[in-house]
């Protein structure tokens, strides 16, 4: 008989961005008092699965969110750049109303073609990347559970592939909430079902940024 893997996809917790930029893959941007108490439900949600492996983006506020789940599950947290934030040549911007991003008319040119998208990494090349870290937490983990913590925007998109939907998207609708779980369960090497939970949902206060 095969055997039962899941692997969950982590999104990180609130981030303190007094700016409201979108921070991308910008050093010096931790979680906000909110966000830590996100990864600690997260933990406490999760302390008695079987998880056997751990790994984080590199970046500090997902590292910060794989701490809680390092200490409850007794797991040293790996570190895997496939899990990082989409580029994004936004970064460092202000993404809302006013002084943001898309209604500034000098970005104009960057935004010509959204299924790229041309303001960004490719989404191909953002599904490579996840599937492949996946692929290797699956192995490590088999007949166990793996968490990934990584960022929203890689997280939804490997979900549009794996489902089978388009990966062009609009932002808002994307079911990825701060400090979710999007969980892949595996039969052998067969994906069999994709699910959804949200542990520290009542922590959640206001949308966050797009691609964070």
């Amino acid at each position: 008989m095969a055997e039962t893997t899941v692997v969950h996809l982590l999104r990180h917790g609130e981030v303190h961005n007094p700016e409201g930029v979108l921070y991308g893959r910008l050093p010096g941007y931790h979680l906000s008092e909110t966000g830590r108490l996100m990864a600690e439900m997260v933990a406490k949600a999760v302390a008695d699965r079987d998880i056997t492996v751990l790994v984080s983006s590199p970046l500090e506020r997902a590292r910060e969110t794989a701490a809680p789940l390092a200490e409850a599950l007794h797991l040293d947290v790996a570190l895997d750049d496939r899990l990082l934030e989409a580029d994004n040549i936004f970064q460092g911007r202000p993404v809302g109303l006013g002084d943001g991003v898309f209604r500034n008319p000098r970005h104009y040119r960057y935004l010509w073609n959204p299924f790229r998208p041309s303001w960004g990494e490719p989404y191909l090349d953002l599904v490579a990347r996840m599937r492949g870290a996946i692929d290797d937490a699956r192995a490590a983990a088999r007949g166990h559970e793996a968490v990934l913590v990584s960022h929203q925007l890689p997280i939804w998109v490997i979900r549009l592939a794996a489902e089978g939907r388009r990966l062009w998207h609009d932002p808002r609708r994307r079911q990825c909430a701060l400090a979710s779980l999007t969980s892949f369960t595996f039969d052998g090497d067969r994906l069999t079902s994709i699910g959804y939970s949200e542990p520290a949902g009542a922590l959640s206060r206001r949308p966050s940024v797009p691609g964070a």
